[in-house]
């Protein structure tokens, strides 16, 4: 992990090969990037419920193609942790905000974001794990949004989030989804994504469209609409969520997005999103990896684009300040910008 200024990154035309973001390596790459400012909270959720908190000037700096640190060596993980989610969060003041967790076990928790303010060094509970459980994810919400759940045995549910009451930190949480067999967990929480269904609100800032991505173990997945999925009440057991026997992972993407898949025998492939086709939410899918005898797709992740450096052409004098490209004027003689 490391931060890096956005001044090091120089605007391009749109349409260029980019350039490298990260110190690469063949068996690492980026999976998580924020655009935040120093004073940013940066929270950490561990497989057995800890949550710990950095701020962002914490963690090292270093250079666009530096390999960064190891996060053991920036929070102090305890035996056995292992992260499950990370969340960027400018103040723990806001009071429409919530955190949704969700384990393996189909159990769901939405605590206020503000119940995380007082955080300190040796971390803090964030949920009550039952033995043999473990945190899959935890998402940011707006107190309005709908959570869905995707299990390994193909199963998938949508309700909103106000079926969850707010609970306090140190809480087991509530059922999400009921799992069929004791060997069923969930593998994946998404929030569906506002800008899919209904129209834009008009001054606001359109995110670009967010489609379910399902990848099952035996290496075939699609793209369905967020829409496909209709509203249940929390706790039941769903409805199918692909055609397969298995689902290895699940996630939320755009055309833009590239997607690494990982396989039992140790293949990795990097393969972009917008060559999947999308279809309905009970069809198989697309083949998205080339399985060998015996071999099956076990994990995806989303991963940052990060290709050779190019030449200098197409490129424009910008300032870049909190994420946005703000292109700058040349002073006048009386002075005035």
């Amino acid at each position: 992990m490391k931060r890096t200024s956005l001044h090091e990154y120089r605007s391009q035309k749109r349409g260029g090969k980019g350039v490298i973001g990260s110190g690469q390596y063949e068996d690492d790459f980026v999976e998580h990037l924020f655009t935040a400012s120093t004073h940013d909270n940066i929270m950490f959720f561990m497989n057995n419920g800890r949550v710990y908190v950095e701020k962002v000037y914490n963690i090292p700096e270093g250079s666009r193609t530096a390999k960064g640190r190891a996060i053991a060596n920036i929070i102090e993980l305890q035996k056995g942790e292992k992260i499950a989610a990370m969340i960027c969060v400018k103040s723990f003041e806001e009071s429409d905000q919530r955190i949704v967790l969700a384990t393996e076990k189909g159990v769901t928790k939405k605590t206020l974001l503000s119940d995380y303010r007082n955080h300190r060094r040796g971390g803090l509970i964030g949920i009550n794990i039952d033995a043999g459980d473990n945190l899959v994810g935890a998402r940011l919400t707006n107190g309005n949004d709908d959570i869905l759940l995707v299990t390994s045995n193909a199963q998938s549910i949508r309700f909103h989030e106000t079926d969850l009451r707010d609970q306090g930190r140190a809480t087991r949480g509530v059922r999400g989804i009921k799992l069929k067999t004791e060997k069923d967990k969930v593998v994946a929480i998404e929030i569906v994504n506002p800008a899919v269904e209904g129209e834009p609100v008009e001054g606001e800032l359109v995110e670009p469209k967010k489609l379910l991505l399902i990848a099952g173990a035996n290496g075939l997945g699609k793209r369905t609409e967020f829409s496909d999925y209709r509203v249940q009440s929390r706790g039941g057991s769903g409805i199918i969520a692909i055609k397969s026997d298995k689902v290895a992972g699940a996630l939320s993407v755009t055309d833009e997005d590239e997607i690494m898949m990982f396989t039992q025998k140790g293949q990795a492939v990097r393969s972009p999103i917008n060559t999947v086709r999308i279809t309905g939410r009970a069809a198989s899918g697309v083949k998205l990896v080339n399985l060998a005898a015996k071999d099956s797709l076990i994990g995806i992740s989303k991963v940052i684009a990060s290709e050779e450096e190019e030449s200098g052409e197409g490129e424009e004098d910008v300032e870049i300040e909190g994420g946005l490209e703000l292109e700058t004027e040349t002073p006048t003689e009386g002075g005035e910008e």
